[in-house]
């Protein structure tokens, strides 16, 4: 019999992510973050394939990013707008760990299972972070689903893709409670 874990439970009941905006420095340290990698990496994953990794984004890399991305945007012609959106996200990053979805050949394990597999980490990152008492936020963006710039800007292979970027820092403002899911309206009983 498993033992109740309160702590636990009460954690899930109120966690919240941290608008990515509104977190600064400082950030976590290698071993405060490796400490969260750890922990956020222990996630179902059939066949033992570990379908994704990891890069980690520091304040240079994120100001990098940035700057392609602003090029990225100019060559097709993005309006202003959307370009400033797009780049938003790096600007303001001090630390993100891009979580890279990578689809490994299986007889077993069916490839949606390897997505889904990818996105509970960035949950776990998510979890992680805000337990280890950092704000964190999962980000993507239209850029991230952009084939042409995450080949030219992160070197992803073509079994490879964006699933997010979990963005940790210093929490400056508590976000409100948003709605949560009515139950009622979502779960049946049979």
């Amino acid at each position: 019999m498993t033992l109740r874990n309160e702590a636990a439970l009460d954690f899930l009941r109120t966690r919240r992510s941290r608008p990515a905006k509104t977190l600064t420095k400082p950030a976590p340290s290698r071993d405060q973050l490796i400490e969260i990698l750890e922990a956020g990496t222990r996630v179902p994953d059939h066949g033992k394939l570990e379908p994704w990794r990891l890069k980690i984004l520091e304040k240079p890399t994120l100001e990098k990013i940035a700057s392609a991305a602003k090029k990225y945007c100019e060559s097709i012609n993005c309006e202003e707008a959307v370009t400033a959106k797009a780049l938003k996200q790096f600007e303001d990053g001090e630390l993100g760990v891009l979580v890279i979805e990578v689809q490994k050949p299986s007889e077993k394990i069916p490839e949606i299972e390897q997505t889904y597999s990818a996105g509970a980490v960035c949950l776990s990152l998510v979890n992680a972070g805000l337990a280890a008492g950092w704000g964190a936020n999962w980000l993507t963006g239209w850029l991230s689903h952009d084939r042409n710039f995450v080949s030219e800007t992160f070197g992803l292979d073509t079994n490879e893709r964006v699933a997010g970027i979990i963005y940790f820092g210093t929490e400056t403002v508590t976000p409100a409670e948003r709605p949560r899911p009515n139950l009622a309206e979502i779960v049946t009983w049979e």
